[in-house]
């Protein structure tokens, strides 16, 4: 366990496995350390020829939420862990992480290769947009105490699950624990801009983008998802598309290791499907 200090002073909390060059692995809404396992699995996959990166994205788990909030303070706090495990980064983020990754790359942080797994881009009429006001409801949410509320407009409006659904999962044992984090979806919805209303990709936000990137999707993903890849591999010149096995927005360590192993060896993956 180990802490990095953000350049506005906020503390960034990480764990690491394995040694040999860093992988940071970027998580997306309300996932860090103490619910996700994948990256502890990954480093005991790699751990021989990587030292993989967890952390806690500000104002979750262990790190801080120095207040105001922007994106560019998040590229920042990647940006010390990155200065704390030591340049150049392989970096790998998953679905609105995965964004943030994008950004942090085409800001000119100093990643030698991205691997972005499903980021979740709402491209055409794939599935319904975000509404207009996501993030203003999210905010008013927050504001006003209504943390379980924050996280049911992103459970239904971004995740698309049922109200009924939702409504029972508000009495489940892990409900608390989302609840302790939904003050930071709001921050996720900042980071995804307007790459959710069904507009076209915006080709200028990555134009400066040099480096390899890996786009990543599920085998058994929801469809729009696997929209929203394609779009990205199709506007960035330096991406390759691979599906992965894989559902429901989501990865085992086992599947997903070996496809960052070849990647960063320069090998190809799996024919896509």
């Amino acid at each position: 366990m180990g802490t990095t200090h953000s350049a506005d002073g906020t503390a960034i909390g990480f764990d690491s496995w394995g040694c040999g060059q860093p992988l940071i692995m970027v998580d997306g809404a309300t996932g860090y350390r103490a619910t996700s396992q994948l990256p502890r699995q990954v480093g005991e996959q790699l751990g021989t020829e990587f030292r993989v990166y967890g952390y806690d994205r500000r104002g979750r788990g262990e790190s801080g939420d120095t207040a105001p909030y922007a994106p560019q303070r998040e590229i920042e706090d990647l940006a010390a862990l990155i200065d704390a495990a030591g340049a150049p980064a392989l970096v790998c983020g998953f679905s609105s992480g995965a964004v943030l990754a994008l950004d942090a790359a085409a800001a000119g942080l100093p990643i030698e290769k991205l691997a972005l797994f499903e980021p979740p881009f709402v491209v055409g009429d794939s599935r319904p947009p975000l509404p207009g006001d996501y993030v203003e409801r999210l905010d008013a949410a927050i504001d006003e105490g209504r943390p379980g509320d924050a996280a049911e407009i992103f459970l239904t409006a971004a995740i698309g699950l049922p109200p009924q659904a939702v409504s029972g999962m508000r009495q489940g044992p892990f409900w608390p624990t989302l609840e302790a984090v939904a003050h930071t979806i709001a921050y996720d919805g900042r980071v995804m801009g307007t790459t959710m209303s069904g507009a076209p990709l915006p080709a200028d936000r990555w134009a400066a983008l040099t480096v390899p990137t890996l786009i990543l999707y599920g085998t058994g993903t929801e469809p729009w998802l696997v929209t929203g890849a394609r779009a990205l591999a199709d506007l960035l010149p330096t991406a390759s598309l691979q599906a992965v096995d894989g559902a429901q927005h989501s990865v085992a360590a086992e599947v997903l290791a070996p496809a960052l192993r070849q990647f960063a060896r320069g090998e190809r993956g799996a024919p896509l499907q």
